[in-house]
């Protein structure tokens, strides 16, 4: 059997391949793991949360038995955004977190994300232990009986806590904006409309009526060309788009052109730096940043870091390095004064706090960036050649050809999605046309040799 953690958490078809006893599995061991040196006396404590899927409450029940098993309490947040967990996990002194969720991923795929009780995503090594202890060893998983089982509980204000957070990070200024927020029928449908308010904007939500069955269906940052439509056609300021779980965020500024995860970083940063809290005047970001981005950031004298895609290692980095914005192009992004984790409402709080006070509209920030031409090309692959993509001779042969004719005008990256059965291709230069040509080159000959 294969790992069961990606580059995001444990993440499958939901019931069929995360199934519910895996998830019990998963909350057995995460609980004994996680827990090993808790916060207090008594019983430990693990908070979960969960998205708007309707695979979410079975998988949350078959974490609560797992967790409940081996001893350890649970306390269900209900409704809230991943980086809620995050947050609630530390403040309430709760000795680890769960997040069902699949993120940005289609209504059939669901997702167990692991917090720690300090709010970090868990490193490599420790979802190796507890994938370890399921698969390798699953004798030493200990059940508890009588008073030895645990007890499960409710945080019933979890949603007003983290929004009341996110508000408190807002600097506003005098300027009062106009804002559409597309809530992706996911998880910010529970807190976007009281952030919001509580910043003062005249807010439009929508794409927030969840049924369990529509999440990121033709909304949210996966789908924005309707928000585009719609800041326009109604003469908002700005849209702000959120994916299932609202740890990302994309913008549309004011003349419907889309701010991506790289610019919202620039500008944000920008601003950082002129305040004098963007420290070591540096933001980290990952190698799928667009060229025309590292040339701004070089013209307003702010330093880049690049990192492998995944917002785990962009953190790793600033962690290590002291540095405290950073984030991918698809809009995670991490504000290390205010969260442990990639967060699309604190995004876009410090987003519209930055607008109020400049009284500038977005656009006469967006136009200060020329991107490269750059084509992103997912081709979906089978289970079974997982891995096996850069030991193929016919897609090296034409990544080779790409690369002898792009030269020094390009750069080529290809990759296997953590999260997802796909690889994917993307490539970036100076002449569009080529650019065109040689990622569906490539990608066509991925298709012929994986699908």
């Amino acid at each position: 059997m294969g790992r069961l953690f990606g580059t995001d958490g444990a993440r499958g078809v939901a019931i069929t391949e995360l199934t519910c006893e895996l998830a019990m599995n998963i909350g057995r061991a995460a609980a004994i793991v996680l827990t090993k040196h808790k916060k207090s006396d008594g019983k430990a404590k693990i908070m979960i949360g969960k998205d708007t899927r309707v695979s979410s409450d079975i998988l949350e029940a078959a974490l609560i038995s797992g967790i409940m098993s081996v001893g350890a309490d649970a306390v269900l947040l209900g409704t809230v955004p991943t980086p809620a967990v995050a947050y609630l996990v530390k403040r309430e002194n709760a000795d680890a977190g769960v997040m069902i969720s699949a993120s940005h991923n289609s209504v059939e795929y669901n997702g167990i994300k692991l917090f720690a009780g300090t709010g970090f995503k868990l490193p490599d090594e420790v979802e190796n232990e507890i994938e370890a202890l399921i698969l390798d060893t699953p004798e030493k998983i200990a059940m508890k009986d009588g008073t030895g089982v645990g007890r499960v509980s409710r945080l019933p204000d979890a949603a007003e806590i983290y929004t009341d957070h996110l508000a408190q990070t807002a600097k506003p200024g005098r300027k009062k904006l106009r804002v559409i927020a597309d809530c992706a029928n996911g998880s910010a449908s529970a807190t976007a409309e009281r952030l919001f308010a509580k910043l003062g904007t005249d807010c439009t939500i929508i794409n927030a009526q969840p049924d369990g069955t529509n999440i990121n269906e033709n909304c949210g940052s996966t789908h924005i060309d309707k928000l585009q439509s719609r800041v326009t056609e109604g003469g908002y300021d700005l849209g702000v788009a959120f994916d299932g779980d609202a740890d990302r965020c994309l913008a549309v500024d004011d003349k419907g052109s889309i701010v991506d995860g790289d610019r919202l970083i620039a500008i944000i940063a920008d601003s950082m730096k002129a305040a004098g809290t963007l420290k070591n005047d540096t933001a980290v970001v990952t190698v799928m940043s667009n060229l025309g981005f590292h040339t701004y950031m070089k013209e307003h004298g702010i330093r880049t870091v690049c990192t492998s895609v995944g917002d785990r290692y962009v953190l790793e980095e600033m962690l290590k390095s002291g540095y405290n914005i950073g984030g991918e192009q698809s809009g995670h992004i991490i504000f290390l004064d205010h969260a442990t984790t990639g967060d699309g409402e604190l995004t876009a709080v410090q987003l519209i706090s930055l607008l109020s006070r400049s009284g500038r509209p977005l656009s006469s920030y967006n136009q200060e960036f020329a991107d490269y031409p750059q084509l992103l090309v997912n081709v979906k692959i089978t289970d079974d050649k997982k891995g096996l993509w850069d030991k193929n001779d016919a897609i090296l042969a034409s990544i080779k050809e790409a690369e002898e004719a792009l030269g020094t005008d390009g750069r080529i990256l290809v990759r296997e999605s953590g999260t997802e059965p796909l690889v994917r291709v993307m490539i970036e230069g100076k002449d569009a046309a080529l650019v065109d040509k040689y990622t569906n080159m490539i990608a066509d000959t991925v298709k012929k040799e994986f699908c």
